[in-house]
């Protein structure tokens, strides 16, 4: 989709390069990929070098020649209002001098794991940067952690005639919803917390990586499980992602 208020030769992608599988990159993508001047990467503080080579494997096997490639680093994400506002404004520099890095009739990628549109904030910087550079975009969809999740276990993420919430682990923390529901960004375990009978619980770390690890059941019989086996995982590993289904059986 090429936006109306592109005025200037400057064309931006926003990719979605999957969950962790490098065969999770959609062809889609890597047309994206291919068609970007310049690959943006953003690292975290912290990072581990694992989560780097993972970018550095899927440009060496998609990506044609030599890229120019800038990174940069992103600023760490604090908790409540005020802290996540600083970090969109600290976020929205760095977009900045990486877009203006752009000569006249290039283009730039910024590539995001699993989907763009789905709990990540890129897009939100992004708009707020049209305020002061014009631009193209073109939003590439990737395989979220939800549905990676999803097909691991061998399920449908939608029961029939059911809904699903995808939130995060803060607001589960106030309770269970009615509805089936999608937990990611949950560092506390909030899952631990529910005393409900009769629900059960679909996790998974790693995803889509040679660490993978899939534990089912119902959440009373496996929540000690999971909270150990994720405590020595993050132990072994210095940093966890994980994402969880939880519904009522």
């Amino acid at each position: 989709m090429h936006d109306a208020g592109g005025a200037v030769g400057v064309k931006l992608f926003v990719i979605g390069i999957g969950a962790g599988d490098p065969e999770y990159v959609t062809m889609q993508a890597v047309r994206a990929l291919n068609a970007a001047d310049v690959l943006f990467l953003l690292e975290k503080a912290g990072e581990q070098r694992e989560l780097i080579e993972l970018r550095q494997e899927i440009i060496a096997r998609y990506v044609e020649g030599t890229p120019r490639v800038i990174t940069a680093q992103d600023p760490p994400r604090g908790r409540g209002a005020e802290a996540v506002a600083a970090w969109r404004r600290q976020r929205a520099g760095i977009f900045e001098r990486l877009v203006k890095a752009l000569a006249d009739g290039e283009s730039g990628a910024f590539l995001v794991w699993g989907d763009p549109s789905l709990y990540d904030g890129t897009l939100a910087v992004l708009d707020e940067l049209r305020a002061r550079i014009a631009f193209e975009l073109e939003v590439v969809p990737g395989i979220g952690a939800p549905q990676a999740l999803a097909a691991r276990h061998r399920i449908a993420l939608s029961r029939l005639g059911g809904a699903v919430q995808v939130t995060t682990g803060r607001r589960l923390a106030g309770g269970l919803p009615e509805d089936d529901v999608v937990v990611m960004l949950d560092g506390e375990q909030a899952f631990a917390t529910l005393d409900e009978e009769g629900v059960e619980i679909y996790w998974g770390a790693y995803l889509g990586t040679p660490d993978e690890i899939l534990i089912s059941g119902a959440l009373a019989d496996v929540r000690e499980e999971i909270a150990n086996t994720r405590a020595e995982a993050r132990e072994r590993k210095g940093w966890m992602f994980d994402t969880y289904l939880l519904r009522r059986t």
